[in-house]
């Protein structure tokens, strides 16, 4: 066997308990100090598969530099319901090792280009006047930069990799137009904008580092956050285009209650049909989205981890059916 062999695991490998041995991405460190006055590095690791916090305990010197790839040894403990890797030891891959950081950061599994192009279209599709020129007006200053092309939707929740805003933007947008064939009475236009412009914010709102993950927020998400950042480009991009005073404010209001209720961060609840279709296809996106994540390498039959953003369910990965069963 080769030597390297041992270290072939994914963070999707990680039990509690069991022994870990892989290369990871160091996604970012910090030194900390223990109650006791003891140093450690608190750390997020990241693959393909998902990522990681991980303490290292006893620790001396600098925190190393995010965005190296990492050489890990450690077990998988469960900490206030929550997995993590107790790292044994880590070294940082030199160039004999042959790792390349960008193998290991998770992307959308479609192209920037052609998500934005979709969005882009329904956008351009909308026969509202007033709606269609304050999304095309949101659309065009999240572009600046280049920003809305590579942008994460999150930290660590959901659709946590590059690109990530568009994929959990163009997912959602693909669901609402087949709910919309079926509840023919939803005015497809607002929702359809509010689909597309409801996470915006949060390009504002994030802290985006070198390898194109989300390693904090900036000082106007910790301050306003991503939900009434939306508000106000909304109400700028109105004013911009002249849009109908009813029109700007409903749209507003799709992204006000697009978590749900206060408990969630939303400051009013979904008080018209679009609102609630909205919020129902968010939740149901980063749900699926982190169900799907958790069954990468769990075998059919068996149970995945406990997933934080699931209430610590263990997601079952069926059986497929036995032969003759299935046509």
């Amino acid at each position: 066997m080769n030597s390297d062999d041992a270290y072939r695991q994914t963070v999707s490998d990680i039990r509690a308990n069991v022994r870990f041995e892989g290369w990871l991405l160091l996604k970012e460190a910090k030194v900390r100090t223990t109650a006791n006055g003891k140093s450690f590095l608190d750390m997020a690791l990241v693959d393909k598969t998902g990522t990681i916090p991980a303490k290292c305990w006893d620790w001396s010197g600098e925190a190393p530099a995010a965005g190296v790839v990492v050489r890990i040894r450690g077990t998988g403990n469960e900490y206030n319901g929550h997995l993590q890797l107790r790292v044994e030891s880590m070294r940082e891959a030199t160039a004999a090792d042959g790792r390349n950081a960008a193998d290991f950061v998770p992307a959308a599994p479609e192209t920037a280009s052609s998500m934005l192009a979709e969005i882009k279209a329904t956008a351009g599709s909308l026969r509202d006047r007033s709606l269609r020129g304050i999304v095309e007006k949101v659309l065009e200053g999240a572009e600046s930069g280049g920003r809305l092309a590579t942008a994460p939707a999150a930290k660590s929740m959901h659709h946590a990799e590059v690109s990530g805003l568009l994929h959990h933007t163009v997912t959602m947008l693909r669901a609402a137009k087949a709910i919309a064939e079926i509840y023919r009475r939803l005015d497809k236009d607002l929702l359809y904008a509010g689909i597309i412009v409801h996470d915006l914010g949060k390009l504002d709102e994030m802290n985006v580092s070198a390898i194109g993950l989300v390693d904090g927020y900036t000082r106007d998400g910790r301050l306003i956050g991503h939900i009434v950042r939306g508000v106000v480009n909304i109400e700028r991009a109105g004013a911009a285009v002249g849009a109908a005073r009813e029109r700007t404010t409903l749209l507003q209001h799709l992204v006000l209650s697009h978590h749900g209720d206060a408990e969630f961060g939303s400051p009013v609840p979904p008080k018209c049909p679009e609102a609630q279709v909205l919020s129902e296809l968010d939740r149901l996106d980063a749900k699926l989205f982190q169900m799907f994540a958790a069954l990468d390498g769990v075998k059919p039959g068996e149970f995945s981890p406990p997933v934080f953003g699931l209430d610590k369910a263990e997601i079952y990965k069926a059986e497929p059916p036995a032969p003759g069963q299935s046509c």
